[in-house]
């Protein structure tokens, strides 16, 4: 059912320093910064050859990430995201099989403009989870 790894997000304090860093010392492809307030994040892609890195900073009070921040003021690993073929039967099978969606269990508009839900991490051995239809 699911496919390949998309990306690995990684929350950070400083969006502009860590853009900087794989840019210039990784030497990697990064997008400018995206503001996705439905998701209450601003988002930059770091591209690999087979992969993706998400970096995450809080957009606005609400954001889930702020709170993550808060735990870890540092940063560091927030999720990974697999990619489905159709998020409505991946969705409905893994709900079967006992996995939490969390929200209102509907997708959501991700980075990428594609459906995207979030897995309990309680339910995938600590890790919090993100599908996205591809």
């Amino acid at each position: 059912m699911i496919g390949a790894l998309n990306h690995v997000a990684i929350v950070v304090p400083d969006l502009e320093a860590a853009a900087q860093r794989y840019r210039d010392t990784f030497g990697a492809e990064v997008s400018s910064p995206t503001d996705l307030p439905e998701q209450g994040v601003t988002t930059v892609f770091v591209a690999l050859g087979n992969t993706k890195i998400e970096l995450l900073h809080p957009l606005g009070e609400g954001s889930p990430v702020a709170k993550f921040l808060e735990r870890h003021p540092a940063g560091g690993m927030h999720h990974l995201c697999f990619e489905v073929e159709d998020i409505a039967a991946a969705t409905q099978k893994l709900t079967a099989g006992g996995v939490r969606v969390l929200g209102d269990g509907r997708p959501s508009t991700g980075a990428h403009g594609k459906p995207v839900v979030f897995l309990h991490p309680k339910d995938c051995f600590g890790t919090l989870i993100e599908i996205e239809e591809a």
